[in-house]
């Protein structure tokens, strides 16, 4: 490793161990480099970043047969944006203004991408500033829209997203994200849909990242328990506003370079500026090493909606169900479909490990392919990880007091099932 690639206030420490090439000391914490493709494996990535839940950053080696790293860049460096024109010049496209805050987020609006490349060449010959502010495309879901372009290829490391698989399957919505923005652009204070991990490679340019490890969050809380919009905002020094502040760590700070992917761990809240004009991939995803985390996120979701319409339980007759309604505007999801996500997820490994794979089944980029990939002992792990969840689903209250008779299964049969295709497998 020939340049330093993460930031740290005082120095920088070179480690060594089975899994990284390269290891830097920062605030906050330990991270990980990892640079050669050949040597660096699955199981590596699960034993060492996945299960214990750390972050690492891979290199351009990994991202540099993508079809985005040779036609969406110039010779330069810099974004492609006659190709980009080309290609995507009519689509609409998500904007965020990054210089607006909107409650606690950036509001966005829907353009043609090809007024948005305008704009972004304006803002650049006019020394990156615009009476329009400054505008970032984010949450483009640009393999949904295209999927015949040659863009990326999820790594391997990656390839066990239980969030992707279940919204595929019921064709309503993904979480993969195509994000460009100048240099300057940012995205706030925030941790990720559901708790889950994240993946970001850059196609091109740089990315500064602040992270915190989960918990830490609740340091830097105000009076109300709201978090900060901008964590580096100076008032979080305010001890009347922000009493706990300076009990909390030094973020995890890293420079991510052209090409290289960050895997951010689930339930760390991160800031993300564009140090220069940017293109990134970027994926959220659960599986069976975090499934956990994001059920205890959807029932800390529940009981603040629950606490927030508290006043109208007795008046309501169908009180618990407007709670789960407001929750699934707010997060996404409610319990009934947490549960028919895990049944997509325990019936697509069943069928692998009791049927094998059709031809169909065996096409690549189809779940079941990746299922098969990841082998049979990891195909029981997401089997056993998924019973855990489910037991607890099943006996939580709140989900007892839902009309359950649309369930197919039930949830009983579902764990029968899961429990004997887990038995079967381990004979």
């Amino acid at each position: 490793m020939d340049r330093a690639t993460f930031a740290c206030s005082t120095a920088f420490f070179r480690d060594h161990s089975t899994a990284a090439q390269g290891a830097f000391c920062l605030p906050g914490g330990h991270v990980d480099f990892i640079e050669k493709v050949d040597s660096f494996t699955y199981s590596d990535f699960f034993r060492d970043y996945l299960i214990p839940n750390h972050p690492c950053v891979f290199s351009a080696k990994f991202t540099e047969d993508w079809g985005g790293r040779r036609n969406w860049v110039t010779r330069d460096g810099k974004p492609n944006f006659d190709h980009l024109l080309q290609k995507f010049g009519e689509a609409v496209v998500p904007v965020a203004n990054c210089d607006v805050k909107e409650y606690n987020s950036n509001p966005k609006e829907q353009l043609p991408f090809k007024e948005y490349v305008k704009y972004w060449k304006e803002y650049i010959k006019n020394d990156y500033r615009s009476s329009r502010g400054c505008l970032y495309l984010k949450d483009w879901h640009l393999s949904r829209a295209f999927p015949e372009q040659d863009v990326y290829t999820t790594p391997v490391y990656f390839s066990s997203d239980w969030l992707n698989e279940y919204w595929d399957a019921v064709a309503v919505d993904d979480y993969r994200f195509v994000y460009m923005g100048p240099k300057g652009s940012w995205t706030p204070f925030h941790a990720d849909v559901f708790r889950s991990y994240s993946w970001s490679a850059n196609i091109c340019g740089r990315k500064k990242w602040l992270l915190y490890p989960a918990g830490q969050e609740e340091y830097l809380k105000d009076l109300h328990g709201n978090l900060p919009f901008d964590v580096t905002a100076p008032n979080l020094q305010d001890k009347s506003v922000y009493p706990r502040y300076n009990q909390s760590q030094p973020p995890v700070e890293i420079v991510q370079e052209a090409g290289e992917i960050v895997f951010i761990p689930s339930g760390w809240h991160h800031q993300v500026y564009n140090l220069e004009d940017t293109i990134s991939i970027n994926h959220n995803w659960v599986n069976g090493c975090n499934v956990a985390i994001m059920w205890c996120f959807l029932q800390d979701e529940l009981a603040a909606v629950q606490r927030e319409i508290n006043q109208w339980k007795d008046p309501m007759d169908d009180w618990h169900l407007q709670c789960q309604l407001i929750m699934k505007s707010c997060t996404g999801i409610d319990y009934k479909e947490f549960y028919n996500f895990l049944k997509v997820i325990a019936e697509n490994r069943i069928s692998v490990l009791e049927k094998g794979l059709d031809d169909e089944a065996s096409a690549k980029n189809t779940p079941k392919a990746a299922i098969s990939t990841l082998g049979m002992l990891h195909a029981v792990f997401d089997l056993k990880r998924t019973v855990k969840v489910l037991t607890s689903l099943s006996a939580n209250e709140d989900f007892k007091k839902l009309d359950l008779t649309s369930l197919s299964p039930p949830p009983e049969a579902l764990l029968h099932h899961l429990k004997a295709a887990i038995d079967t497998a381990l004979l």
